[in-house]
């Protein structure tokens, strides 16, 4: 996926009210703009740290960009827009490129379905049944180390979406948690049960009773990004 508008450079001043960031531009323009990541971004940025973003000419936008990249204090790049995971793991769906997911008839977004008021991010449809599938977007880091974690804050929405899946499993259907890993220079993904040792329980229950998990890496430039390599996961 190639990023359009073409995403331009600045660094980073600061983000705050964790939707907002202040950046300047290598010509000394200094912009408010949306940081679209609800989670902590640990390890993600730092006071002057390059960042990439897409500006908007639309009239209706409070903000005029968006934060799209960063570059970690690692030296990695991480594609920080959350919102992008979906389109990412689409485009990669429907290239064939995730092999454990190849060979459905259609693809849905955003299906309702479980107990809890769930939305799956894509239901497939092969012969004879559907899978659903979940997609997590990882970007936390370590110095050192090429194993990437999640989540990067407590997240209760992740352990419900885990419920949900193990639910589905339990009962026979196909569930499938897919990271998106959009940090570069990694192999591996783990659950940060440093950070939410619920989540991690909940990790583990589901895959006992048959969720599928599954790691892809993106390769990221700040001109496209797109999944392109599995990785090992650790639990």
């Amino acid at each position: 996926m190639r990023f359009q508008p073409a995403l331009e450079e600045a660094r980073l001043l600061r983000r705050y009210k964790r939707f907002l960031a202040d950046i300047e531009t290598p010509q000394g323009e200094r912009l408010t703009i949306h940081c679209p990541n609800t989670g902590s971004m640990l390890n993600c940025m730092s006071e002057g740290c390059r960042v990439w973003f897409s500006r908007s000419d639309d009239p209706r936008r409070k903000l005029p960009g968006t934060w799209e990249i960063s570059e970690t204090p690692q030296g990695r790049l991480a594609c920080v827009n959350t919102g992008r995971a979906n389109r990412i793991v689409e485009e990669a769906l429907l290239d064939g490129v995730v092999s454990e997911l190849a060979g459905f008839s259609a693809l849905r977004r955003e299906v309702a379905y479980g107990v809890e008021n769930s939305r799956a991010d894509f239901r497939l449809d092969y012969e004879g049944n559907a899978v659903f599938v979940e997609v997590k977007s990882v970007t936390l880091g370590f110095d050192g180390s090429p194993v990437a974690a999640f989540p990067d804050a407590v997240t209760t929405r992740g352990a419900k979406h885990l419920r949900e899946l193990a639910t589905l499993a339990d009962a026979g259907a196909r569930a499938v948690l897919l990271y998106c890993v959009n940090l570069t220079g990694i192999d591996s993904v783990r659950p940060a049960e440093e950070i939410d040792p619920a989540y991690t329980r909940a990790l583990r229950e589901a895959r006992d009773v048959g969720v599928e998990i599954l790691a892809y890496g993106v390769d990221l430039t700040p001109q496209e990004v797109s999944l392109r390599r599995k990785l090992e996961v650790r639990l």
